[in-house]
């Protein structure tokens, strides 16, 4: 795993993030945090959000725990796929995953998801979900139904 995440971290320290991304913690190949802005005219134009990597030995492999991160200084977007915990229901962090995949292009993926976005909302069973959620959004059995956003 490590020598993967060195190889993921060195390229963004080299080359630096795609446009709108920004990497903002990454002091362990455990958790790093990235700066997630949707650029163009959007519904999140002007925001900023933040995102939580959380790799295990398994990586890449299994994809990480990825959320937006929910504190004092940070608020998920309103979008029809995360919730206000900051759990991203996205099938390429589950069932889509590939070890091809890197943190550049899941940050990718996950600015298309926002931009793409017609209607500011929350998932329909959010306050439900929410309240029985697990730690880890991994852990979550997802129902992918709806691709339009």
């Amino acid at each position: 795993m490590s020598r993967r995440l060195q190889k993921e971290l060195r390229d963004l320290q080299l080359t630096g993030c795609p446009t709108g991304i920004a990497l903002l913690k990454a002091d362990d190949f455990q958790t790093w945090i990235l700066s997630l802005e949707v650029l163009g005219n959007t519904l999140y134009e002007g925001e900023k959000f933040a995102l939580r990597f959380v790799f295990d030995n398994s990586y890449p492999i299994t994809p990480p725990a990825v959320m937006f991160v929910v504190d004092d200084e940070n608020q998920a977007p309103i979008h029809p796929h995360v919730y206000s915990n900051g759990h991203i229901c996205a099938s390429i962090l589950g069932n889509e995953w590939s070890p091809v995949l890197t943190v550049s292009a899941v940050c990718i993926t996950l600015q298309s998801m926002l931009a793409s976005c017609k209607s500011k909302e929350r998932p329909p069973d959010n306050n439900r979900y929410v309240s029985h959620a697990p730690a880890d959004p991994r852990k979550t059995r997802w129902d992918f139904h709806d691709d339009s956003v």
